[in-house]
């Protein structure tokens, strides 16, 4: 009989530990896919916990109801949470094309709800049922202990294991299965609890959402390709979750195009615009340029503009996902669109976050893009006679952001700022900033380079701005305190996109 009863504590101890670490995962999951699909991910994030910790109170609360049927009523709140949490993910990503914005966001609080509901059972649940082996004051310190141990296991896992080598879908899917599992587990050691009827429902409904699960897993590239045809216009040929992002290209007729996290990066037909514009101008403002250093651009693109310059010895390419870069060098329509530039001897490729590759001498926290932190750092790395360049969005639909950044680098200590704009068909009215510490020359193009968009005698257009995207007084600069250029890009960019997503 002792014998017996230590299996049972065992059994109990790692309900907690798994139940905790299930219910994190779920609530990261949701978060990170609504992240992916809405962008804003400190919105996302704050509302997933919000929701889901107000919802666990109201599951506690409700769980003082549960009469003397603990153990089944906690082997039924297992098998619910695990086929809601489970389906949360696939539930997200074949609902995301059929409804708005907000008909999305209801959905996606509503899945968090759910979950939260149900998560707050177990811990009352679980501590009454524990109460039959240790005292009180001993039950609510292990049962509180170990949920939160599996919490930390879980916010472990997620970013390091989880979602660079399962994805969003697959992790869904299996912790699903694996808080079924709990359940049955639990059943395993208390088959006495309950009617010979119930306990037979335990087992049909527990088997039904395997089987469903397990098919979801089998078919779940087919079910993946699918979803994601949906969300691009043209046919895919490439799509990959590298540790970092979702990578996809596509192809129509003779266009290629890279997505990355469903943003469109460039399209083949008229890039060129873009990087001649980043990439020339500013480095026509160098006298003879030797060495430069690209964050970003790991498809090689830029890389390819730079090298005409005919004095650049060096170019660094910075790019936090090293898969962009095999893909820039073997993909057989990036290399014909990048000319090679990645095989060229003066560049050099280094797989790294551009804000950890540039020295951080105060060792503060990792600092976001286009915020006057990360603008120093760039100031600092900068040669005496340098510029530094950056694309900062759309003067013309989302303007004050675009504005926001340059008011970031004028915080940053440049003494000089230059903004200008060319026109992107695949993204519009497009903006750059320049910035250096010495007085900009005219507009002009380095010697001895070949464009298909820049012409020399008209680039003084590109420097002005006409009323309609000029700048706007009052606005701020974007510092790791106060990042006001998120809020200022989504303000703007929601009143553009239609009112269902594409």
């Amino acid at each position: 009989m002792t014998s017996f009863k230590l299996s049972e504590k065992t059994a109990l101890i790692v309900a907690v530990f798994i139940a905790g670490l299930c219910s994190i995962v779920y609530e990261l999951l949701i978060s990170t896919t609504s992240s992916y699909f809405l962008g804003d991910s400190v919105k996302q994030f704050s509302l997933t916990i919000g929701v889901y910790m107000a919802a666990m109170g109201v599951g506690s609360y409700l769980s003082k109801f549960i009469g003397d049927r603990i153990l089944l009523s906690f082997i039924w709140i297992e098998l619910a949470l695990g086929l809601i949490g489970g389906a949360s993910v696939p539930i997200l990503y074949g609902s995301f094309h059929l409804l708005t914005v907000g008909q999305y966001q209801i959905l996606m609080l509503g899945l968090t709800a759910l979950i939260g509901v149900l998560t707050g059972f177990e811990i009352p649940l679980l501590a009454r049922i524990m109460k039959h082996y240790y005292p009180l004051k001993t039950n609510l310190a292990n049962v509180l202990s170990l949920d939160y141990i599996g919490a930390l296991a879980a916010t472990l896992l997620f970013p390091f294991l989880l979602l660079p080598f399962f994805g969003l879908f697959r992790t869904s899917i299996s912790f699903g299965l694996l808080n079924i599992a709990l359940g049955l587990f639990i059943y395993g050691y208390f088959r006495q609890t309950g009617e010979q009827k119930q306990r037979l429902g335990i087992r049909v409904v527990a088997l039904s959402i395997i089987l469903g699960f397990i098919v979801l897993l089998l078919y779940s590239q087919h079910l993946l390709q699918l979803w994601e045809s949906k969300a691009y216009s043209h046919t895919i040929i490439h799509a990959e979750r590298s540790p970092y992002q979702q990578i996809v290209l596509t192809k129509n007729q003779d266009e290629t195009r890279l997505y990355l996290n469903r943003v469109i990066q460039f399209s083949s037909r008229d890039e060129y615009r873009y990087h001649e514009s980043l990439a020339l101008l500013p480095a026509a403002q160098v006298q003879a340029p030797e060495r430069v250093l690209v964050l970003g651009g790991g498809e090689g693109l830029l890389a390819r503009e730079l090298l005409q310059v005919p004095s650049v010895k060096e170019i660094v390419v910075v790019d936090l996902d090293q898969r962009v870069f095999d893909l820039g060098r073997n993909h057989p329509r990036l290399r014909a669109i990048n000319a090679n530039a990645l095989y060229d001897e003066r560049v050099r490729m280094i797989a790294q976050d551009a804000s950890l590759f540039l020295p951080d001498p105060s060792n503060e926290a990792v600092a976001r893009l286009y915020s006057t932190f990360f603008f120093r750092l760039a100031k600092a790395r900068l040669a005496p006679g340098g510029v530094f360049a950056t694309q900062a969005g759309s003067p013309f639909h989302t303007r004050q952001a675009y504005w926001c950044i340059v008011q970031s680098l004028r915080d940053s200590g440049f003494k000089y700022t230059l903004p200008y704009h060319v026109y992107v068909p695949a993204f519009g009215e497009w903006g750059f900033v320049m910035a250096a510490d010495q007085p900009f020359q005219q507009p002009q193009l380095p010697a001895g380079v070949i464009t298909r968009y820049l012409e020399p005698n008209r680039l003084s257009h590109h420097f002005e701005f006409p009323p309609d995207i000029s700048e706007i007084p009052g606005t701020k600069a974007n510092t790791l305190d106060r990042p006001v250029l998120l809020d200022y890009y989504l303000k703007e960019w929601n009143s553009w996109r239609k009112e269902k997503i594409q």
